[in-house]
């Protein structure tokens, strides 16, 4: 604790608190880089001061715990100032221009610091791939209303209806790293799971509403643009809605978000996955991801530095696993009728026995897909793993897998640039595969593909802008991109957790062109 700093504490902060806050942070000079020279990504940062934290709406409360050291809320000079960490702008990270190492490919997807997109700037090739759309692509625009920009997220795919609640979880077997004093470890889960009745119950937002509004201010100044007109997207699943009943459970997915990311910022995959019938649970790591909301609208935001050291990512990453290992314990006792929900809030009909942990996976992206392949190899109850575009920097690139893996990249990244993918390939010893995804950025598998594709259309954003959001997510089509990563994730899990192969993951497919198969 620093001096005259007080214990952890919740205080309700007021909106202009906060706004003035953040204005602060604004204006702070950026941290100089290596050699003197300030980081592209115009990270800012500024001493600690006592009880820091950023407020949301009045009423709203927020555990004020004090951390020593700088704090890490990232925000840009300007949008303008992200280039490619470590590549000239306007040229291709390749082996041959800008060969990353472990590390820097994790700093250069956090340390753009764009809340809306908080894990990537590895640049595409700057080409727009023509041909017939990708098959199954749904077309998400911005709808307008009453002078209001409504963003949208694909439908899904899948004939099944979806659910979808949260859980509060607590681990008291473990202390958190980040808080001070240290506390028991707590997580916000939500569950996706095919429902039965919806009839009754409303649409879930993206985003619960304390951390929507705090967003919405911090991508409105990054953006350079106001959001106030805009609606962020209600998702496609029913809040609370009894469960599909299935003889032995469905099958499990877990998914975990990129370094500083929220769990909600890969919804367009976990809906897909859900509507063809699997559980998909997602995992926000607290005090990883940017912004946690709790029961209550308490806030926990993210205290990890947005150019982490070896150190900082070894921590984060052990942490993970360890965030995964209870969430699957916990899995456990809500499949056996247990409700481990902090607040014993009442959980969905249905939800008994609807899990088969028998068959279990997990995919993540940028680190969440690191975390997968590393809690693989300590636990053996995830019989499949996805890693989207993120780098390993653990263990497991040298001991490798003996169970099914797939790799995914963006248009610039992969074994060729990336060394710890080439190792973690060569010690892969059960099914593997290694696809690219073509003309695409490090975000192009998140959600900030289509919803900054639909504010680029919708508002007035300045030119430099535009240009640096394309450097994160590529000049592919969102709507093309969505339906070849649904289709591929899909028929992964499919194989591997049910046994059945619709033959998409055997050679290239003129369904989806943008696929390509890297030897």
């Amino acid at each position: 604790m620093p001096p005259g700093g007080s214990p952890c504490r919740l205080r309700p902060w007021r909106l202009a608190e906060a706004e003035d806050h953040l204005a602060a942070r604004q204006a702070s000079p950026p941290v100089p880089g290596p050699g003197g020279a300030h980081p592209t990504s115009g990270v800012h940062r500024t001493p600690w001061q006592p009880g820091e934290r950023v407020g949301d709406t009045p009423g709203h409360t927020l555990r004020s715990c004090p951390r020593p050291v700088a704090a890490a809320v990232v925000m840009p000079v300007s949008v303008g100032d992200l280039p490619t960490i470590g590549c000239r702008r306007g040229t291709r990270m390749s082996a041959m221009t800008c060969r990353p190492t472990r590390r820097s490919v994790l700093t250069a997807a956090v340390t753009a610091g764009l809340l809306l997109a908080p894990g990537g700037t590895a640049e595409a090739d700057g080409r727009t791939l023509g041909g017939a759309p990708a098959a199954q692509a749904t077309r998400t625009t911005a709808g307008h209303r009453k002078g209001r920009v409504q963003l949208t997220l694909p439908a899904p795919t899948g004939r099944r209806r979806i659910g979808t609640t949260s859980l509060h979880l607590i681990d008291p077997s473990r202390r958190d790293p980040w808080t001070s004093p240290r506390s028991p470890r707590e997580l916000m889960i939500s569950l996706w799971y095919p429902a039965r009745h919806t009839h009754g119950h409303q649409h879930a937002p993206w985003l619960p509403p304390a951390a929507k509004a705090l967003y919405r201010r911090q991508v409105s100044q990054q953006l350079q643009t106001s959001l106030d007109d805009v609606d962020f997207p209600a998702t496609h699943a029913y809040e609370g809605a009894s469960v599909e009943a299935r003889l032995h459970g469905h099958p499990v997915v877990l998914f975990s978000p990129g370094y500083r990311a929220e769990r909600e910022l890969c919804t367009a995959l976990v809906e897909d996955l859900t509507s063809r019938g699997y559980v998909v649970v997602t995992i926000d790591h607290t005090y990883d991801s940017q912004i946690v909301e709790f029961p209550g609208g308490r806030l926990e935001l993210g205290r990890q530095p947005a150019r982490p050291t070896d150190d900082d990512i070894a921590m984060a990453l052990q942490v993970r696993q360890d965030d995964t290992r209870f969430v699957l314990n916990e899995l456990a006792m809500l499949n056996a009728g247990r409700n481990p929900d902090a607040e014993r809030r009442r959980l969905p009909r249905g939800l008994r026995g609807s899990l088969d942990l028998s068959k279990v996976g997990m995919f993540g992206h940028s680190l969440g897909g690191d975390t997968a392949g590393e809690t693989m190899a300590e636990d053996r109850r995830i019989l499949a793993g996805v890693n989207l575009d993120g780098s390993f920097n653990g263990a497991v690139a040298t001991t490798g897998l003996d169970r099914p893996f797939l790799l995914m990249s963006n248009a610039d990244h992969g074994r060729a640039n990336d060394p710890s993918w080439a190792e973690f390939w060569s010690h892969l010893r059960g099914w593997r595969l290694d696809l690219r995804l073509r003309a695409s950025g490090h975000q192009t598998y998140t959600d900030v593909s289509p919803l900054v594709q639909q504010l680029e259309k919708a508002l007035p954003i300045p030119p430099e802008v535009v240009a640096n959001m394309t450097t994160l997510i590529g000049t592919i089509s969102a709507d093309r991109a969505i339906a070849a990563e649904r289709a591929y994730l899909g028929a992964f899990f499919d194989l591997h957790l049910r046994h059945h192969d619709n033959h998409l993951l055997s050679k290239p497919s003129s369904r989806y062109p943008d696929i390509e198969f890297v030897a």
